[in-house]
């Protein structure tokens, strides 16, 4: 369970990403690297792929991760990049509100909660639109800090 609360807060912290000034340069297949990302607890997870697309202004993302335990989850969420809270549910059940607001044409800013626990977070697609950075810290749901620094390769 302490994998897929792990797991949980990594599509998360995943799911604020930005892209273009129209939200496109997201749209895809993304794999997580392992080596290159820190999770705070830890472990992460053993692999995940998020894959972005289109639903008229809305995006979505889905999260097919496996955890260290070889268990895998599958979530998506969907958003707008407005700054509006719309709601969510993490891949081990716990509920909250995420809002995602554009800073530029490569960057986002994240608020998740849950009840009283929060999370910030601020994504950066690279220049080439290659890679992705994912920052998230705060409180998750079971009121735990977390400090994760989270890197994506687009497929």
């Amino acid at each position: 369970m302490k994998t897929l609360r792990t797991v949980s807060f990594v599509l998360l912290a995943a799911a604020y990403v930005l892209s273009a000034a129209d939200g496109d340069s997201i749209i895809g297949t993304w794999k997580l690297n392992t080596a290159k990302s820190k999770f705070s607890p830890g472990p992460g997870p053993k692999s995940q792929t998020m894959t972005y697309s289109r639903d008229g202004d809305w995006l979505v993302a889905k999260f097919d991760t496996v955890g260290l335990d070889g268990k895998t989850a599958a979530s998506a969420i969907r958003y707008r990049f407005d700054g509006k809270e719309y709601p969510f549910q993490t891949q081990d059940g716990h509920s909250g509100t995420i809002a995602v607001k554009m800073i530029d044409a490569n960057t986002t800013e994240t608020t998740r909660k849950f009840g009283t626990n929060r999370q910030k977070g601020r994504t950066v697609i690279s220049k080439d639109g290659k890679s992705l950075r994912g920052t998230n810290k705060g409180t998750n749901a079971v009121g735990k800090p977390i400090n994760n620094d989270v890197f994506y390769e687009k497929q």
